[in-house]
């Protein structure tokens, strides 16, 4: 009877041993998951700068077909039916020319010499940045929730202060 008992208590794990590897597993998440977090909301981020550059190479072929800038974000999207034409010039795919794209609210609206693009998360974890654009292609950042404007340091900019800043 001794050998069959002896058996038995190597058959398995013992529970203290469960728990030590539970909480080794919940200690490695607790390190990974922020820089998990911080590493998806910066790659939604880049995506949103990529679109703005995608949005400038449509109204830039937009203004060579038709020799002014689009005032609407449809107007560079897929033509509703028919044709590619002014009012659907099909530069840009349907999800950006709706205004949202990868968790983050595009706004094109004309300007006196151009047009101005404004861009904002549509929630809070998809960045801590604004965006703003116009047809001088430069990209202007902002820290926090308010939306970005011509007066915001250019992007890369921003990085650079702040290094200085946490330098000082």
């Amino acid at each position: 009877m001794l050998p069959d008992r002896k058996r038995r208590a190597q058959a398995g794990f013992s529970l203290i041993e469960l728990l030590i590897v539970i909480a080794i597993i919940l200690i490695i998440l607790a390190v990974a998951l922020p820089k998990l977090t911080s590493a998806r909301r910066y790659a939604q981020e880049m995506a949103a700068v990529k679109a703005i550059t995608t949005i400038h190479t449509a109204e830039t072929q937009y203004y060579s077909q038709y020799g002014q800038y689009a005032t609407s974000l449809t107007q560079l999207g897929p033509p509703t039916s028919g044709n590619p034409g002014a009012n659907g010039a099909e530069l840009i795919d349907k999800e950006l020319a709706g205004g949202e794209k990868g968790h983050f609210k595009f706004t094109l609206q004309p300007a006196q010499s151009g047009y101005a693009l404004t861009v904002v998360p549509t929630d809070t974890s998809s960045g801590g940045h604004t965006y703003f654009s116009d047809q001088n292609m430069a990209i202007h950042q902002h820290d926090g929730t308010e939306p970005a404007s011509v007066n915001d340091p250019l992007l890369g900019q921003a990085q650079v202060q702040q290094a200085q800043q946490q330098g000082k």
